[in-house]
């Protein structure tokens, strides 16, 4: 199906509005970083996080397609555990001029409204300015969760470009597991 798509482009550019790790009490979960990059399990968190959001643009992808981006040396991932279950996670791309991109950042349905996505922004902020960023980016549009954009600017994005676009969206809700039932 066609469908018009409106973007905005966010950016931190200034250290100041980094957000400060307080205490433990701000991330109730363990963040570790993807050291064994395996096709399969960076799917399974496109797809967990995504089909809610109708992330379609690497549902087509081969294994090789995903290797290929994994074997990127300027591409790391990084999870949010709680009690050993994987809650969302977070892609950065490192830029060449300085810039990094917050490629992806989500959490899984049955942890959204929980309060995990302000403070996994802000590990995911956090972490992209230690590894060199002098602006910190990413995107987000009307596809995504109503409250992202929010929480962007809530977290010290400040918007720098906007845009519409039209695209063809599935037809049909993406789903992680095809054919499967809600208990």
């Amino acid at each position: 199906m066609r469908k018009k798509i409106k973007v905005w482009h966010v950016e931190i550019t200034e250290a100041t509005k980094i957000p400060v790790l307080q205490d433990n009490l701000q991330r109730p979960y363990e963040l570790r970083q993807i050291e064994h990059k395996l096709p399969d399990f960076h799917r399974f968190l496109y797809l967990a996080v995504g089909a809610e959001w109708s992330w379609y643009m690497r549902l087509s992808w081969s294994y090789q397609q995903w290797l290929e981006l994994l074997s990127r040396s300027d591409v790391s991932t990084w999870v949010a555990y709680l009690g050993g279950t994987p809650i969302g996670y977070f892609e950065l791309k490192n830029q060449r001029d300085g810039n990094v991109e917050i490629a992806y950042f989500g959490l899984i349905r049955e942890f959204i409204g929980q309060g995990y996505g302000k403070s996994l922004l802000e590990d995911a902020i956090r972490t992209a300015w230690t590894q060199g960023g002098k602006r910190v980016w990413l995107h987000t549009c009307t596809l995504d969760h109503p409250q992202a954009l929010s929480n962007y600017l809530a977290r010290g994005f400040d918007v720098f470009k906007e845009e519409e676009f039209i695209d063809d969206i599935p037809d049909e809700k993406i789903q992680p597991w095809p054919q499967a039932q809600k208990c």
